[in-house]
């Protein structure tokens, strides 16, 4: 694996160094809380004017906007599974992370920050989705050569350090 991959805490909605953030999106990719919430708001209402025509969207699609005023050139959203409501959510989860990455590595993008889709909000076991997140990540980048750099952005001490735990043993196995 050719690209880089790190672990750091931060506000996905401030990633200048990054071509597309992705965001944790609702079916209806409209404003919300969490990630959809700051990226929106971050972003302006071009943001939500955009989505509109592609919504609804299904558990583990993913689809890609514009940035608008994000200091980013894309936004590319995916809708993580809710925690025991969506099954197969391993699999609808794992999607999401592969999905992005095909988008990405299909509009020329060479770096991509995520957040830790459906932990929040959609209630999936931290642990169990930073290793599912972090593994598909890994499986999929040998497919998407163009990708030089994937970023996961956590909200909190506690999940980066839960994800960087996570990368490391990955990478060690």
């Amino acid at each position: 694996m050719s690209a880089t991959l790190e672990c750091i805490q931060g506000d996905i909605a401030h990633q200048p160094d990054i071509d597309a953030v992705v965001n944790a999106a609702n079916a209806e990719l409209r404003i919300g809380g969490g990630v959809a919430g700051a990226l929106h708001r971050a972003a302006g209402p071009g943001l939500e004017e955009e989505c509109r025509p592609l919504a609804p969207i299904q558990p583990g699609q993913a689809v890609i906007t514009g940035a608008h005023r994000l200091p980013n050139r894309h936004v590319i959203h995916c809708l993580g599974p809710v925690y025991g409501v969506d099954e197969p959510s391993d699999e609808l989860l794992a999607a999401c992370y592969r999905q992005a990455l095909r988008l990405a590595e299909r509009e020329g993008i060479a770096s991509v920050a995520f957040p830790a889709i459906s932990a929040g909000a959609f209630g999936y076991p931290a642990a169990e989705a930073a290793r599912l997140a972090l593994a598909t990540v890994i499986r999929t980048l040998p497919e998407c050569p163009g990708i030089e750099r994937v970023r996961f952005v956590l909200f909190d001490a506690a999940s980066t350090e839960l994800h960087q735990r996570t990368l490391e043993a990955l990478q060690q196995g």
